[in-house]
This record gives structure tokens, C-alpha cells and sequence, in this order.
């Protein structure tokens, strides 16, 4: 096997800016430049966390998404694996969305209330063409078992299962495609203080089992 360079870096961001216009008044239109981002460079290596600490507002989920390529960038260089992402063509961007995935901050809403646990699992699976039917059931129970979850439970809705437990699923269909990114947007905020810390350790059991790269946004620093 061989060795992984942990040195490595994963993805690179260079001078990103991103600027939204606000509308007020309604007989004269005022309009307000909010600068979202302004001047961000960073850097993440393989196997390794980089946390964005932050209050409401400050533009950590708008950085979130630029590196998802969800919302364009005004300006910077984006570069993963040393693809540049600003400049991708329709099979980079299935690449991209194969390689990098995202956990949501709201567990009740990220998840399709009509869809059973094993139909959204396996939703990436088939975009992507991995594996025959029997590949793709065997990967979906071996997910939901490493996020602590029964392989019965595939067969209940959302509405079954606690905050907590719907995180763990948003979780397993995150590390589903085998992604070596991995945006987790304030993942816990919505969650008890019991549930956060479980969360959190298997974020980090994860990430030492899979050797996952993290960008963990948050507004509470101890978390």
C-alpha cells in the first residue's frame, strides 16, 4: 500500500472575495455592499481540521459554499488536489461533488422526510454509478454501522430518528462516496450539549479511521 503524504495539501484557497448588495427603503432604493469575504487564503492538508470560528454573520457559510463551488467567488483562486475549481467543466464538477461533501447544520431539514434512510444513502451512489445493486446495499449498511446506527434503520424515515441520530445519517451520507473533504457547517449548533460531544468524537473517529480533511465551521469556540 501506499504511504499517504500527510504533508500534503488537500485544498487551497488564494485572495477569494465575495461581495452581496443589500436593498432597503422602499420610495428610494438604498442599496449597501456587504463584503462577505475579503481577502481569504487558506490552506488544509490531508488528515487535518481547519476550524472557522465565528459569530453570526460573518460570512463562515458563504466560505463554506464558495468552496463547494455552490456560490460563485468575485475574485481568489480555488485549488483541490491541485484542480483548479473556478475554472471546472461539467465533469470536474461531478468530480468535485463526488470528492468534497458537506454536514449540514440543521439535521431536521437536510434530510428528505419522504425518502427511507437507505434511498438517501444510496441517492449519491447512483448519480455517480457506483457499484450493482448488492455493492451498493452492502455499502449502505457498512456506512450506517460506522456511524453507530442499526442496518434496519435503513428502512425508516427521518421522522424515526432523534436530532442527534439524523446528524449520524447526514454524517454517513457525507463519508458515502468516500470523500477526502469534508465542510462541516456548524454540524452540532442545533443539537443538545450531550449530543454534541457524541457528534464531535465521531467526526473524530472518522476522520482517524478514513483519514478525512475537515473544515468545521462553528460559533462556539469550545466546540
Amino acid at each position: 500500500m501506499a504511504k499517504i503524504n500527510k504533508n500534503a495539501v488537500l485544498l487551497e484557497a488564494k485572495g477569494l472575495y465575495k461581495t452581496y448588495t443589500q436593498t432597503s427603503g422602499f420610495f428610494v432604493k438604498k442599496q449597501r455592499i456587504i463584503k462577505a469575504l475579503n481577502n481569504v487564503s487558506l490552506s488544509i492538508k490531508k488528515g487535518e481540521t481547519l476550524a472557522i470560528v465565528g459569530e453570526s454573520g460573518s460570512g463562515k457559510s458563504t466560505l463554506a459554499r464558495c468552496l463547494l463551488q455552490l456560490l460563485s467567488l468575485d475574485q481568489g483562486e480555488l485549488f483541490f488536489k491541485g484542480k483548479n475549481l473556478t475554472s471546472l467543466d461539467v465533469e470536474g464538477k461531478k468530480y468535485l461533488k463526488r470528492h468534497i461533501k458537506m454536514v449540514f447544520q440543521d439535521p431536521y431539514a437536510s434530510l428528505n422526510p419522504r425518502m427511507k434512510i437507505a434511498e438517501i444513502l444510496e441517492e449519491g451512489l447512483l448519480i455517480h454509478d457506483l457499484g450493482n445493486k448488492i455493492v451498493r446495499d452492502k455499502k449502505m449498511r457498512d456506512m450506517i454501522k460506522k456511524v453507530g446506527l442499526e442496518a434496519s434503520d435503513l428502512n425508516k424515515y427521518p421522522h424515526q430518528f432523534s436530532g442527534g441520530q439524523r446528524q449520524r445519517i447526514g454524517i454517513a451520507r457525507a463519508i458515502a462516496l468516500n470523500p477526502a473533504f469534508i465542510v462541516c457547517d456548524e454540524p452540532v449548533s442545533a443539537l443538545d450539549v450531550s449530543m454534541q460531544a457524541q457528534v464531535v468524537n465521531l467526526l473524530l473517529d472518522l476522520q482517524e479511521k478514513l483519514n478525512l480533511s475537515y473544515l468545521f465551521i462553528a460559533h462556539d469556540l469550545a466546540v
